[in-house]
């Protein structure tokens, strides 16, 4: 796939979904790699400021010194886990939890990259891309996300969708993670972490999804453009119930 075929990709994304956001290149830079000099690198930033940066329209790169989430620096392979986090502990610290233990499952059982497998990492607004992503990442209302993920069902010739999250690193792991290291959608609600660091809406969540897929994702959401969507969207039904009671 061409450069371009990414940037009219997004385009179309946003037109038929009506997306508030850009959707987001994603780009694993191994240590081998050049990260690109004329991209602003983030400093103190947290990764779902970096997404949410991304999908406004900036090209950012963020690396080992730039992360500010431990957890996301695990997760990408940058540092180690504190102890703090790994024991359970940190998690009742901010009452997301009641038991430690329930903490230390949920840090034990998180998907992560080898240490030292990055260099860094390279968001950007897909329609303005000037490189092929590893990993697209729409972050937006949850319907406007169904669609997608109905799109990503048919690809698969109807296969049930599989969703991994532990409410944790949902924008990290569970949207960038999970679809680099085992190659298919996944999708969340969001998380504590993103919904206090970010402009992420009560009623948005997020999903990833490998690049590869964005071919046949973006063939049929121009597919369920046609009926599906515009049928949905009418809630006809709901209004024929409507009249239906208040004949009644």
């Amino acid at each position: 796939m061409d450069i371009k075929f990414y940037r009219q990709s997004a385009k179309e994304m946003t037109s038929i979904l009506g997306l508030s956001r850009s959707p987001v290149g994603i780009r694993f830079l191994l240590a081998k790699e050049t990260i690109p000099e004329h991209v602003r690198l983030l400093d103190r930033h947290r990764y779902c400021q970096a997404l949410m940066l991304a999908g406004r329209g900036e090209p950012v790169i963020l690396d080992e010194a730039g992360i500010a989430c431990p957890a996301a620096a695990a997760a990408f392979g940058f540092r180690v886990l504190p102890v703090g986090l790994e024991s359970g502990k940190g998690l009742v610290g901010f009452g997301i939890v009641a038991d430690p233990e329930v903490g230390k499952r949920m840090f034990a059982d998180m998907p992560r990259l080898a240490a030292g497998r990055l260099a860094a990492l390279h968001l950007f607004p897909l329609e303005k891309t000037v490189f092929p992503p590893d990993i697209i990442a729409v972050e937006d209302e949850a319907e406007r996300l169904m669609w997608i993920a109905l799109a990503a069902l048919h690809t698969d010739g109807g296969r049930r969708l599989r969703a991994s999250t532990a409410v944790l690193q949902a924008t990290c792991v569970d949207s960038a993670v999970i679809p680099f290291l085992e190659n298919r959608l996944n999708f969340c609600y969001g998380c504590y972490g993103c919904r206090d660091a970010t402009d992420i809406k009560g009623g948005e969540a997020v999903l990833g999804f490998p690049a590869g897929m964005l071919p046949a994702i973006v063939e049929h959401l121009t597919f369920l453009q046609q009926k599906a969507i515009p049928a949905s969207r009418a809630k006809n039904a709901l209004a024929d119930l409507e009249r239906r009671r208040s004949d009644g």
